[in-house]
């Protein structure tokens, strides 16, 4: 479907401003070329032109600009060094400089992201004041700031917000050049109309022209019947589709352009995707942050994998977006640092080094990868950051990828990276203080999260989105307002900043009742559209509910308004339930059986084809978090180390200093220095002296004699399978005059009622059977869960029966493993707790059977 937008039909409430301009310009003997119009926005200006056209096709007409776009038309002056100039590229590092020279060094990094946005607030109300008059506003303005004395509890606060003042006085401004005589000859008429939020720039303005200023508002006739439509979901993906289905409904029926109204960016992406897929084209007139491009996360990925403390996932997150890197070396250096759950880079690098003639491909990626990381590691200046930044990208091919793209291009463009673009950043105040990775990473954040990105569109999409006070004198046929909730269209906007209500008065900063005004009026405006529907959830996806907003609920107040109806067309999708999977194994025999994976047949068939039989593993994480399974893995390391390193210490003192010491050398080898791992080892005195405590009772109690820790074992069967597994620790009890009895001990960390669980489970629990049967023949056998908690309490659960449990075992997997052979189907169970983590599910399709 293809609609033509009608943006160029003639829009009424033009003529009357039109004629009063022309009747000014005669009687001042001015001519229309040398008036200028000043309007609310950017994209009125070409609307204003068309009209004029339209009504007066023949002679001059007026210059359209708006404020900003006519002070560009004028040469302005290169900034100095230390003025603020609202480019985040400059700005963030000349208020650090400030920030170092007001003697609050310290707190450079607190305080510089509040310093820029006390400067920007305060930049436009500056800007609006004549520059021969700034001097005694800005004795007014610091009187209105408070002293900020050392003992007071907002100091950070006052400090920042009088650097930014005096910054912002002692800076020129853009506008600046309107005052000049230059400007006022160029316009020797000046009309301002009016929008739907002030402006105090045009304000000032009129006031400086004095007579030849002319202020006008657009009185454009609200629709005879508007029809105002209520929509309420239940949440925001359905709010997402029914806004949606009312834009497609308008387009089928011939009213275009219809107006998206901007109230929530996550929200009218969506709302933009699901009308792209539809078929419609969609201009954004908001954009949306630089930094939420692919082209920006894939450069910030960069700097952050060149930390030297990165994470592997960071660094791997970059090399699949890096050209230069290989892909089928990054899928096996991936595999490989996976396999070894390798968090931290750096250690797997450094191994991959050592391993090089066993790994040739990734330790060459390894290397190569550690080549481009090695450019940015040393403390330098902005420029040479710059310099060695550009360098890295076009060594490992991302130049020209950026260079290929919009988004990319503009990322370049406003962290200053192609050759010459830069320049004006050398003479910054600030910019040769040498910065470290950390922050340079964060300057080009905060210039990427500043930045806008606005992608071009084709002329004449029948669908913008816009804010609400950029409906003005435009005409749209309808309007769809999403987000109509308390929480996204409140009636009175938070102002910014943290001024008080006196300061904003006397800054001359919106304050809380203009910016509800504003919104007021841009709201009235909206409702004076042919067709308009609004839109809200009642819900956020919690627990707590959301009510309309109260420019909503006044509508209802007021009955206005009508219940909208769902225009989403239901579609009737036919169920294709699957069967249950089952499976012949017999191509796919196992030479070799561990405790887990015969776990896995008992618990679902189908999963041990899957997950042993097929080979399907998931990947491991190197998210870097480190949980319960590291606490585990390092408790049993320590344990290892220490009993074979106890030999006959027998003083609690040395044992006590022999398990420190093997608790750190766990530490070191599973590279856990970190602060991740704090919270688990921070209970380690109670953990160790009721370890302690425990083996001197089992020692005197038992008589047992540590043997083996980590002892790898392995038993054939007369089926042909090899039974393996790894025993954590193998004891030996010597009772008198009785032959040694050996005690199969299995580490757990796990809350106590859980392994009372195990030992009581009988056969359904087989790890300490299957232990059992990795023992050579002819041993007597005890086999025991010891659980090491955390808070001191160490204790011994002895599996009862073993010896009988042992032998159901073997005749189980001996039975098992030929009815596989023969040929039995490993059929799905889809029954008990083990499918909700089963990393098989997805190929089982449970969710999808016709049972």
């Amino acid at each position: 479907m293809t609609v033509i937008a009608t943006d160029d039909c003639p829009a009424q409430g033009w003529s009357e401003v039109f004629a009063r301009v022309q009747a000014l310009a005669a009687e001042r003997g001015v001519r229309l070329c040398a008036v200028v119009v000043l309007v609310p926005y950017a994209q009125l200006m070409a609307q204003a032109g068309r009209q004029w056209q339209r009504l007066y096709s023949q002679g001059f007409s007026p210059r359209f600009e708006t404020t900003r776009n006519w002070a560009g038309r004028f040469a302005a002056p290169a900034p100095h060094a230390s003025e603020y100039t609202g480019e985040r590229a400059r700005d963030a590092i000349t208020a650090r400089a400030l920030l170092e020279r007001a003697g609050l060094a310290e707190h450079r990094e607190m305080l510089a992201q509040l310093v820029l946005e006390m400067a920007g607030q305060l930049a436009s109300a500056v800007a609006a004041v004549a520059p021969d008059q700034r001097p005694q506003w800005g004795e007014a303005a610091r009187a209105l700031l408070p002293a900020g004395g050392e003992g007071a509890a907002l100091r950070f606060e006052a400090a920042a917000a009088r650097i930014a003042l005096e910054w912002v006085l002692a800076s020129r401004h853009a506008g600046d050049v309107l005052f000049t005589p230059l400007a006022r000859q160029a316009a020797r008429l000046l009309v301002v109309l009016e929008g739907l939020q002030p402006d105090p720039l045009a304000r000032a303005l009129l006031a400086h022209w004095g007579n030849d200023g002319w202020s006008a508002s657009l009185h454009l006739p609200v629709a005879d019947a508007p029809r105002i439509a209520l929509h309420t979901v239940d949440d925001g993906e359905a709010e997402a589709q029914r806004a949606a289905a009312c834009v497609l409904t308008h387009l089928a029926a011939g009213r275009a352009p219809v107006a998206l109204a901007a109230t929530d960016r996550a929200l009218t992406r969506r709302i933009s995707a699901l009308l792209h897929a539809a078929g419609v084209s969609v201009q954004d007139e908001s954009g949306w942050t630089l930094s939420t491009t692919r082209a920006a996360a894939r450069l910030m990925a960069l700097l952050r994998a060149c930390a030297w403390d990165a994470p592997a996932d960071e660094v791997l997150d970059w090399l699949k977006h890096c050209p230069g890197a290989d892909a089928s070396a990054l899928r096996a250096l991936e595999r490989w640092l996976r396999r070894q759950g390798t968090r931290q880079w750096s250690a797997g690098a450094a191994e991959l080094a050592a391993r090089s003639a066993h790994l040739p491909l990734e330790a060459a990626l390894a290397a190569q990868c550690e080549h481009w990381r090695s450019q940015l590691q040393a403390a330098r200046p902005l420029a040479a950051w710059l310099a060695a930044l550009r360098q890295l990208l076009q060594d490992c091919g991302a130049w020209d990828a950026l260079q290929a793209d919009a988004a990319g291009e503009r990322v370049l463009a406003e962290l200053r990276l192609p050759p010459g673009l830069g320049d004006d950043l050398h003479a910054v105040d600030g910019a040769g203080r040498r910065l470290n990775l950390a922050e340079f990473t964060r300057w080009a954040g905060e210039v990427l999260e500043s930045a806008r990105y606005r992608p071009e569109y084709p002329e004449g999409a029948p669908v913008v989105v816009l804010p609400l006070a950029q409906l003005l004198a435009r005409p749209f046929a309808a309007l769809v307002v999403p987000g109509c909730d308390e929480k996204r269209l409140q009636a009175a906007p938070e102002p910014p900043g943290p001024w008080t209500a006196a300061q904003r008065e006397g800054l001359g900063l919106p304050t809380r009742e203009a910016l509800a005004q504003a919104q007021r009026a841009a709201w009235q405006y909206a409702l004076g559209l042919p067709h308009v529907e609004l839109v809200w959830r009642t819900g956020d996806g919690r627990s707590e509910p959301l009510l309309a907003s109260p420019l909503v609920q006044a509508l209802r107040l007021l009955d206005v308004a009508g219940q909208g109806q769902d225009a989403c067309v239901p579609r009737a999708v036919t169920a294709a339930p699957v069967a249950r999977p089952r499976a012949d194994g017999r191509a796919l025999p196992l030479a070799r059986l561990s405790a887990s994976a015969y776990a896995d047949l008992r618990h679902c068939p189908y999963r041990f084809f899957a997950l042993r039989q097929l080979g399907l593993q998931e990947d491991g994480e190197l998210d870097g978090q480190v949980d319960k399974r590291d606490f585990g893995t390092w408790l049993h390391r320590l344990l290892q180390h220490f009993h074979e390193g106890l030999g006959t210490a027998a003083s609690a003192a040395e044992r006590v200093a022999l398990m420190d010491e093997a608790a750190a050398r766990a530490t070191h080898e599973l590279r856990l220095e970190g602060g991740d791992f704090l919270p688990w080892t921070s209970g380690w005195p109670l953990l160790r002296d009721g370890y302690l405590s425990w083996l001197s009772g089992y020692e005197a109690g038992e008589g047992g004699a540590f043997t083996h820790a980590e002892l790898h074992a392995r038993q054939p069967l007369d089926s042909g399978v090899e039974l393996i597994g790894t025993l954590d620790r193998v004891d030996v009890i010597q009772p008198a005059g009785q032959p040694p009895v050996h005690l199969i001990i299995d580490y757990k960390s796990e809350n106590a009622m859980r392994t009372r669980e195990r030992i009581g489970a009988g056969g359904e629990d087989i790890q300490l059977a299957f232990y059992a049967a990795l023992m050579p023949p002819g041993h007597t056998l005890r086999a025991a869960y010891l659980n090491v908690g955390e808070r001191g309490e160490t204790r011994l659960y002895e599996q009862d029966g073993l010896q009988q449990l042992h032998q159901q075992l073997l005749r189980s997997i001996e039975q098992d493993m030929a009815r596989i052979a023969e040929g039995a189907p490993l059929q799905a169970l889809g029954e008990g707790a083990v499918c909700d983590w089963c990393a098989a599910r997805g190929l089982c399709r449970k969710d999808f059977w016709n049972e």
